[in-house]
């Protein structure tokens, strides 16, 4: 059976050590340290998010740019065809 409302604890140094037992300046820096964690972990969700969308243009541009080559061929073959 878990514990319930069990103290955070912080392992250090193989050590576990309650968070409450930290001193203020500890406790401070060990809520930055979580707190940078969690940015982290949103910053690379979004940036996720950000090369899936930006794979998604770059195939659109390139698809367009092909149909464009393909249309300028096309006239070329047509115009050439017509001084035959």
């Amino acid at each position: 059976m878990t514990k319930q409302n069990q103290e955070p604890v912080v392992m250090l140094d193989d050590k576990e050590m309650k968070v409450s037992d930290l001193s203020p300046q500890q406790q401070y820096l060990h809520s930055q340290l979580l707190d940078l964690t969690n940015q982290e972990a949103r910053i690379k969700f979004q940036l996720d998010q950000v090369q899936a969308s930006k794979s998604v243009f770059e195939k659109a541009f390139l698809d367009s740019t092909q149909e464009q080559a393909d249309e300028v061929l096309n006239n070329s073959e047509e115009k050439k065809n017509d001084n035959t």
